[in-house]
């Protein structure tokens, strides 16, 4: 049984697949060929954005968007602290400082109660100065951009809004991606939409920041990329991996649906002894993982292995506990359910191609270490 089963996608796709890889290979356009493009143009009418500007990897796609703002020393940047390194990683590289924010109880992202108490501390202490939001779509699920950019417009700060994870979700009518005044999101092969290397992409319908983003992608360049007007890396997305993530895009739509109906399975299977991840009712999730709750995490994960199903821990331990993060500033409300969930979280197998049986030998696996005279637990 896989985590995350990239081969049987594979399998699905494999003669376009095939066909697209070779055709970039005999064409020789390997740096910006002509699928970079295409892939850019089908990417942003998918998601609703005027524009799509793909980089390297997906720190890139975090990280220039902060060049382009120019945010740098004495500057903070809001970040949840119950994500990957990459969030906060990209601010500390940017010469400014991440401020750390609690997390929501239920969905895991971002807390606004949290993050304006942590924005009146920076400014009462005034030795930085606020300048962007970066909210984080974990496990898939989009932040609460409305009262996000709320918060922003009064704060006038900008939004960079963190997709990696949410590829193919939504919330009221708009798709992941298109919230915040920037999106970011990651190519990486394990994210609901992910190339066969690293890769990333950002989206925003402001012109002239999406002009700014590719001229920082691109050694800074001007009119030529021997005209450098600002100082900038090297951050391209590959032709092959464009050519490849054309190919996943095509049927990305379709991955979310069964996506979808395996969460449902999960919730209805296991609601009812574990605190068991759900759509909360805005939009939909990508569902890039599946999480649950239980005291009895450590012995369960083990358990599970033990029958040879797959679980990770995502994340052992909340980036202001880690020795890289632990002297930047932090809410002064605390960051209780950040330090909570590392020790009940658990991560399930969740792809597309995960068949009934195989999900129901999990769900079945779990009831019976658990004990189905355990203590109901409401999901989230």
């Amino acid at each position: 049984m896989q985590f995350i089963d990239l081969g049987a996608q594979r399998e699905r796709i494999r003669d376009r697949l095939k066909a697209a890889i070779d055709h970039v290979v005999e064409d020789g356009r390997y740096i910006l060929g002509p699928q970079v493009t295409e892939f850019e143009n089908k990417l942003a009418a998918y998601i609703g954005v005027k524009h799509v500007i793909a980089c390297a990897n997906g720190t890139d796609a975090l990280l220039l968007p902060l060049f382009a703002a120019g945010i740098g020393p004495g500057d903070a940047v809001f970040v949840p602290s119950f994500t990957f390194a990459a969030t906060a990683e990209v601010v500390a590289l940017a010469k400014a400082e991440p401020v750390f924010v609690d997390v929501d109880r239920d969905t895991y992202n971002i807390d606004t109660a949290s993050l304006e108490a942590a924005i009146e501390m920076i400014k009462k202490e005034g030795r930085l100065k606020p300048k962007a939001i970066i909210p984080v779509d974990l496990f898939g699920l989009s932040a609460d951009y409305e009262a996000i950019m709320a918060i922003a417009k009064r704060e006038n700060l900008l939004v960079i809004e963190d997709a990696a994870q949410s590829m193919g979700g939504s919330a009221d009518g708009t798709m992941c991606g298109a919230f915040g005044h920037v999106g970011s999101t990651s190519f990486y092969p394990a994210k609901p939409l992910g190339c066969y290397g690293d890769g990333g992409a950002m989206f925003t319908n402001d012109g002239v920041l999406a002009d700014k983003l590719r001229s920082f992608a691109f050694h800074g360049k001007g009119e030529t990329q021997y005209d450098n007007v600002r100082v900038g890396i090297n951050s391209r997305l590959d032709t092959l991996q464009a050519a490849i993530l054309i190919e996943k895009l095509a049927i990305l739509e379709d991955e979310m649906v069964a996506r979808q109906a395996v969460a449902d399975r999960y919730a209805k299977g296991l609601g009812d002894i574990v605190k068991a991840s759900r759509n909360l009712g805005h939009g939909r999730s990508a569902w890039a993982q599946y999480a649950i709750e239980t005291p009895k995490r450590d012995g369960l994960k083990a358990h599970l292995g033990e029958k040879g199903i797959p679980s990770v821990i995502y994340y052992v331990k909340p980036l202001h506990e880690q020795v890289a993060y632990k002297n930047y500033p932090r809410t002064p409300t605390g960051l209780a359910v950040s330090e909570e969930l590392p020790k009940q979280i658990l991560c399930l197998p969740m792809h597309a191609y995960l068949s009934e049986a195989d999900q129901d030998r999990i769900i079945e696996t779990i009831r019976n270490y658990i004990g189905s005279n355990s203590a109901h637990v409401a999901a989230a």
